[in-house]
């Protein structure tokens, strides 16, 4: 499975980033302000951490923000791992003067 075959749900109610894989739900919570998003918290079952899906969902994530033209202030541990692992592809999307 890779991010295009990943359905991402906002809800806006929750603030969270919803997407099922192998019908169990998985989340990143979320705060916005302006034109930043904050991505605070990521939630996945052990299951399919262990599978290798949690790249695989913010991946997913960050190129639905992509698509709105907002700035990604990562402050989950999470999601800070994966924009260093993947700095050039997702530079553009850090607030300009934020480095990671």
């Amino acid at each position: 499975m890779n991010a295009e075959e990943i359905i991402i749900t906002d809800n806006e109610f929750l603030r969270q980033f919803e997407t099922t894989i192998k019908e169990q739900l998985a989340t990143i919570e979320y705060s916005q302000q302006e034109r930043k998003i904050f991505l605070t918290k990521v939630f996945m079952p052990e299951s399919l951490k262990e599978q290798g899906y949690m790249e695989v969902f913010i991946e997913a994530v960050l190129e639905e923000i992509k698509d709105r033209n907002t700035r990604v202030m990562p402050t989950s541990p999470d999601v800070a791992k994966f924009m260093r692992k993947n700095r050039r592809k997702y530079k553009d999307l850090l607030p300009v003067g934020i480095n990671i």
